[in-house]
């Protein structure tokens, strides 16, 4: 089984939030067998969304390519403003591409939905990704995780035993259905 994660922020420190969070998932799902695939969006060279280039670019039909063939996916965002990045938004917008395919968008994929907030809105961010999941045919996990930052690490600087429980019932439930 294949499993993307999707890193929508736009962060490259080494100890940032979305690197801990996205290789604390992919050794959990390795360890479950899964083949798995981060898609780091500020190393991805996703250009603006253009409907009007005659060509498309090569970063996006290798993204088009990971996006498909991903039986899982798992979304990663912080919040912006009261929603997910918008360069994320930009990189889900090129899935137009696939409009034409035999299965378009992402149908029938399983998307787990991940938002942190430094307050208490980080839902806000999860209900942006299921509306576009959803415009875009998948099916978003029932069980989604809205993180307040300040609770995600413990005193050692390791992901918290809330937040470790809630990635483990995550899985669990894209995994083992």
């Amino acid at each position: 089984m294949k499993v993307l994660i999707f890193v929508g922020a736009l962060e490259r420190r080494e100890n940032s939030t979305s690197g801990r969070l996205s290789n604390h998932l992919k050794a959990q799902l390795e360890a479950r067998g899964a083949e798995t695939h981060i898609f780091n969006l500020a190393d991805s060279g996703i250009p603006l969304f253009d409907l009007t280039l005659t060509k498309t670019p090569i970063a996006v039909e290798r993204m088009n390519i990971l996006f498909r063939e991903a039986d899982f996916h798992i979304w990663l965002t912080p919040l912006y403003h009261g929603s997910m990045t918008g360069a994320m938004k930009n990189c889900l917008d090129w899935l137009e591409y696939s409009a034409k395919c035999p299965n378009p968008y992402l149908s029938g994929k399983t998307v787990g939905l991940v938002c942190w907030a430094d307050g208490v809105q980080a839902m806000q961010g999860i209900n942006a990704m299921d509306a576009v999941a959803k415009a875009l045919r998948a099916w978003t996990c029932p069980f989604s995780i809205p993180i307040q930052r300040q609770e995600l690490f413990d005193e050692n600087g390791a992901i918290s035993k809330t937040y470790t429980t809630r990635f483990e019932r995550l899985l669990h439930i894209l995994l083992e259905r």
